[in-house]
């Protein structure tokens, strides 16, 4: 199975090499690393090149100009790795906030669904308990609030740990996404719902980030919330696509 993690990066230089050791030990045979990187000034980009280098015809790069946004280093990473015949794309976090080692269990449920999420908020699933009690908060209600006005069947439409059927991704009108924050997420699980595609939900625990310094800050979360709003107007003609 043709199986593609993309990964967007920005000042990742520090976790990217061990994230591309992590991946490469799992038994799955056909899986490859795509890393979208937004010209990281901590030499990120340098740091991918080697890894091609080290890891012939498993890693490669896109090398974008400036800081754009990692919704569209996902759709710029999305469309790169359909053209080299992906049949299933992963996307996940450099910062091993997600375990690599779940990504068996996310193709595994692309057996019975045409999107697999790790979710945080159903039974198995966790968050660091090293994490405030405000954050946590915040974060169950921010998935609350989203999934209320917009009606999507899962408990996690925030998270960022998914899996991808090749089919399901070439059938959902990708160039009308709007999100560039956070609201990414929302918008994908969202779009996939309205399209008529089935979510499979698996537990995870997710973890705070081991190396480097998170890029969520309050203002990203406040984007998110006004952008629910929107992405609820943005799609009245789609049912099924």
């Amino acid at each position: 199975m043709n199986i593609k993690v993309v990964v967007p990066t920005y000042n990742e230089a520090e976790n990217l090499p061990k994230l591309a050791s992590a991946l490469f030990y799992l038994p799955l045979s056909g899986l490859s690393l795509l890393v979208v990187d937004d010209s990281s000034p901590d030499g990120t980009g340098q740091v991918a090149d080697n890894l091609v280098r080290k890891y012939p015809g498993r890693v490669s790069v896109l090398h974008r100009l400036g800081k754009r946004g990692f919704a569209t280093a996902y759709l710029d990473g999305f469309a790169r790795v359909l053209e080299e015949g992906a049949e299933v794309i992963v996307q996940m976090d450099a910062d091993f906030s997600h375990n690599p080692e779940r990504i068996i269990d996310l193709v595994e449920a692309l057996q019975e669904g045409d999107m697999a999420v790790g979710s945080r908020y159903i039974a198995g699933g966790e968050l660091d308990e090293n994490w405030p009690l405000w954050r946590k908060a915040l974060s169950g209600f921010g998935n609350a609030y989203a999934r209320l006005i917009l009606g999507i069947p899962i408990k996690d439409v925030t998270g960022g740990f998914r899996a991808w059927r090749r089919e399901t991704l070439l059938g959902m009108p990708l160039g009308q996404v709007k999100s560039n924050g956070y609201g990414f997420q929302v918008e994908m699980a969202y779009l996939a719902h309205r399209c008529g595609y089935s979510i499979k939900e698996i537990p995870i625990y997710f973890a705070d980030r081991r190396w480097g310094e998170s890029k969520m800050s309050l203002a990203i979360q406040l984007e998110a919330a006004w952008r629910v709003w929107i992405i609820r107007f943005s799609y009245g003609d789609i049912n099924g696509c």
